[in-house]
């Protein structure tokens, strides 16, 4: 461990030697993927090298339980990470089943966007329809990403205030 601290390349390869398969045959039990059983191993190596240079284990006894603990401390956040970016499929959420508008309804909504100012048209159609993102948004406008929710709010409002005359007005 003084070794790894004062920066000796031979102590970092024998920290390797020493904890490199048994860190790699954990995570590979665990997660039964040889590419993350490496990716797991070097992580785990890396951490408990920075931990060392840093200062935060001092104790040589300590170095076997703190290898370990942090080997499954990696399997844990790379199970997490997995299992977050993992696509939800359409079957898993059906859509659900939302009735059409009926005619009267359509009619006013195409008249309301044609009487929205066309830089709210614009907007209102990237934002639903295209369903880009606020800095894409921000780009075909050219307007400061910060200016786009002001302008959907804006833009929301003149569509319910226009929808409401609209609908007395029948």
């Amino acid at each position: 461990m003084a070794g790894i601290g004062s920066g000796d390349p031979t102590a970092s390869a024998r920290l390797h030697a020493v904890f490199s398969e048994r860190v790699f045959f954990i995570a590979l039990r665990e997660l039964r993927s040889r590419e993350d059983a490496e990716d797991v191993r070097n992580e785990t190596l890396m951490r408990v090298m920075v931990s060392i240079r840093a200062g935060r284990l001092t104790s040589p006894e300590a170095l076997p339980a703190y290898v370990l603990n942090t080997a499954h401390n990696v399997i844990r956040e790379l199970i997490r990470k997995n299992q977050r970016s993992e696509s939800m499929d359409e079957r898993d959420f059906p859509a659900p089943s939302i009735p059409a508008p009926d005619h009267g309804i359509q009619k006013a909504i195409q008249q309301v966007i044609a009487e929205l100012k066309p830089r709210e048209r614009d907007f209102l159609r990237l934002y639903y329809f295209e369903e880009l993102p606020k800095e894409q948004i921000s780009e075909k406008l050219g307007i400061h990403e910060d200016r786009v929710r002001l302008i959907k709010s804006r833009a929301l409002k003149s569509f319910r205030e226009i929808y409401q005359r609209l609908k007395i007005g029948v």
